[in-house]
């Protein structure tokens, strides 16, 4: 697996050999993805692109868009882009707005209502409780992974912190963003835990109203919000089997190519 540590200063890159590109933004949050990403990177050329937040600078959706667009202008051919929660809201903004970059798109964790994530629920829980940040903390631990040993509680308490603070975030103690509801262009696979409180059912099963026949949607049985983290070997197997026939399409468009 390849990585590519984007920071917010632009840079020329080279073209890289890639297939599939997942979205991270969030240092704090990349552990939870590594154990998917390395099933991926088995059978695919899977790069990793971060974007990390410095605690003085303004979050700015639009500003990762435009570095993440001058990164995928670099590589050959359109590429599977896929990410979880606000990797995955990047994910789909950009599908939006630069669908011939992308060969497929891959959201985890992302409701019909794409800006909905654990972070949402988080100020929503510190406007109206009166608690200490750690109390809520210790509230969204038992609700993004369940019941846990009192120590590791303190450890997902703290990368939850870690995460309030550098990660690039649409939502604040002040406002939370809204994203339009919809569709992209590209091939769309959508999945979910169906044990996730903090994005139900209810809001996955929406996304079919801006399905085209070919999307899918698969909830992750037992699995919470970082289902793909609780479950890799099974996330990987739906997003390779969702990948699979636009890769040999792909190979067989090549070689008509190379024959002619």
């Amino acid at each position: 697996m390849q990585t590519y540590d984007i920071n917010p200063s632009p840079k020329p890159f080279m073209s890289l050999p890639v297939d599939a590109v997942w979205l991270n933004v969030s240092p704090a949050l990349q552990l939870f993805d590594r154990p998917l990403l390395r099933l991926l990177s088995q059978q695919y050329q899977v790069a990793r692109w971060e974007y990390r937040q410095d605690l003085d600078e303004a979050n700015s959706l639009t500003l990762a868009i435009t570095l993440l667009h001058q990164y995928l202008q670099s590589c050959p051919e359109p590429v599977h882009l896929l990410g979880h929660g606000t990797g995955g809201l990047l994910a789909l903004l950009y599908t939006r707005y630069h669908p011939e970059r992308v060969r497929s798109l891959t959201l985890l964790s992302v409701g019909a209502h794409p800006a909905v994530d654990w972070q949402a629920h988080y100020y929503t829980l510190a406007k109206f409780l009166h608690c200490t940040r750690a109390m809520i903390l210790g509230q969204m631990v038992q609700n993004l992974f369940g019941p846990q040993p009192f120590s590791k509680v303190k450890s997902l308490m703290h990368i939850l912190e870690e995460d309030l603070l550098h990660s690039l975030s649409p939502h604040s103690l002040l406002k939370r963003c809204i994203i339009p509801p919809g569709g992209v262009d590209v091939p769309l696979m959508v999945c979910g835990g169906l044990e996730d409180v903090i994005i139900d059912p209810h809001h996955f099963q929406s996304w079919h109203h801006y399905f085209k026949p070919s999307d899918r949607l698969w909830l992750c049985p037992q699995g919470r919000y970082f289902f793909h983290q609780q479950h890799p070997e099974l996330t990987a197997s739906q997003v390779l089997d969702f990948w699979q026939p636009m890769q040999a399409n792909s190979q067989d468009d090549a070689l008509l190519m190379t024959l002619a």
